[in-house]
């Protein structure tokens, strides 16, 4: 049975090209670099805090958080398939992107024992 009130739908057309979006970069914009990422989440929103950690900073510093950003997390999974993409592309064009194999880039840059002291090639060290 037809309902005599329904507009009949268009035929379909070739695909719609995702549109281009024009963005604005101020001109007092910072880079800033990061060797760390921290995430967290709640039901609505991921953070995600990038920072930098430098190898054996002095004593009772830390790395340092440089820029948050917070996503839905639909537009969250958007950026992990764009960057999956590009990541794809770049080895494409420039090779593999190898990991470390053993050992985490935070435990490359912060050796301790387990006591939790400094490795013994500390410049700190004193002589016993």
């Amino acid at each position: 049975m037809s309902d005599e009130n329904s507009a009949p739908l268009p035929p379909p057309g070739p695909p719609r090209q995702p549109k281009r979006i024009t963005v604005d970069y101020p001109k007092d914009l910072t880079a800033v670099y990061s060797n760390a990422a921290l995430f967290s989440f709640t039901p609505a929103e991921m953070v995600l805090d990038f920072a930098q950690l430098l190898p054996r900073p002095p004593r009772g510093q830390a790395g340092k958080v440089v820029a948050r950003v917070i996503l839905s997390p639909v537009h969250a999974k958007m950026l992990q398939r764009a960057l999956t993409r590009h990541i794809a592309n770049y080895e494409r064009q420039f090779g593999e992107i190898r990991l470390p194999q053993t050992n985490s880039l935070a435990d490359q840059f912060f050796r301790f024992t387990q006591s939790g002291q400094d490795s013994p090639d500390n410049d700190d060290k004193k002589d016993e």
